[in-house]
């Protein structure tokens, strides 16, 4: 078929103009496993190694590193915000108090650096050191898809993180505006099978004789809180095995025995209870739910290619 000579420019103006665009388009790069494997290959093994320092040191250090990863991710997605020091942190933000970890976090991010300088990002490190804590105290492993890169800024609002006293439908509205399923939000609240919680966020419920609590198990709790003060005295997520990663958390709900209401609400005669049981009775499929739901959980809106930047220091952005 052959084309008049006035018709090239026709054709060839939107085409010029699409090869334009295209060219000042910021790249959106892809997450993969393989990231760091040419440009810091040591990058994993070093992380493994002060993770596993860490834990060793203090196996609570595992629940503050996996609550941290999942605190960064719930509020402008898995780019370490939540790391970033200066006016406006998230650090200072109401449903962020308790959280800790901090600390952890730049020890391992100065390992990193000092085998490759300013290659690995901070919400890199966060998504594999969760990974890594969790295999430290008996947890299952995944594979974590690297590139996430760092914000500039902390994130404006952190009204996206779920509270302690949230019932079922709050919780599965709020995991669903991260495109997490229900099944993904009772797998992720597993992750209390490890840490522990304050007074504060679990006092209404051990005083308010509901039904839904085991009174034995309740009248224990309050000897360490009190109805006033003591806001900060700590009681584990799961009584049983505090640190140890199993399934003894989803048998605590079982018998009443949820330490905050958000946990409890889980098995509490409503759509959910048919998930904990199975988690109850095959610990293996909790384990592999687990895993699949931090990957889906690691990879909310990450910065990508040119998106962001890499911190030298996980609390500044300068």
């Amino acid at each position: 078929m052959a084309y008049h000579k006035s018709n090239y420019g026709a054709i060839l103006v939107p085409i010029l103009i699409l090869l334009v665009a295209l060219n000042y388009m910021p790249c959106k790069a892809q997450l993969s496993t393989t990231f760091y494997d040419a440009t810091c290959p040591n990058a994993l093994s070093t992380i493994r190694s002060s993770v596993s320092a860490a834990v060793s040191s203090n196996r609570r250090n595992a629940a503050l590193l996996i609550r941290l990863h999942f605190h960064d991710c719930f509020v402008q997605g898995c780019d370490a915000s939540i790391l970033l020091d200066g006016a406006g942190s998230e650090k200072d933000a109401f449903e962020n108090n308790g959280v800790q970890g901090y600390g952890l976090i730049d020890n391992i991010k100065a390992d990193v650096e000092s085998v490759c300088r300013g290659v690995v990002s901070c919400a890199d490190i966060l998504a594999v050191a969760a990974r890594d804590a969790s295999l430290e105290v008996g947890g299952p492993s995944w594979s974590v898809r690297l590139g996430r890169r760092d914000s500039p800024s902390p994130g404006q609002s952190t009204s996206d993180l779920p509270r302690g006293s949230m019932d079922l439908s709050q919780l599965i509205a709020n995991f669903g505006r991260k495109n997490l399923s229900p099944r993904e939000m009772v797998a992720l609240s597993g992750s209390h099978t490890i840490g522990q919680a304050r007074c504060i966020t679990f006092r209404a419920r051990i005083y308010n004789n509901a039904s839904n609590i085991d009174a034995t198990f309740a009248s224990n709790l309050r000897s360490n809180c009190p109805e006033n003060g003591s806001d900060g005295n700590l009681e584990p997520l799961d009584l049983v095995t505090p640190n140890t990663f199993d399934n003894n958390y989803f048998l605590n709900l079982r018998d009443r025995r949820g330490l905050l209401t958000s946990d409890q609400v889980l098995f509490n005669g409503d759509s959910t209870d048919s998930i904990v049981n199975e988690y109850i009775d095959n610990p293996s499929t909790f384990e592999s739910d687990f895993a699949a739901a931090m990957v889906s959980m690691s990879e909310i809106d990450t910065l990508t290619g040119t998106s962001g930047l890499i911190r030298n220091l996980c609390t500044t952005s300068g």
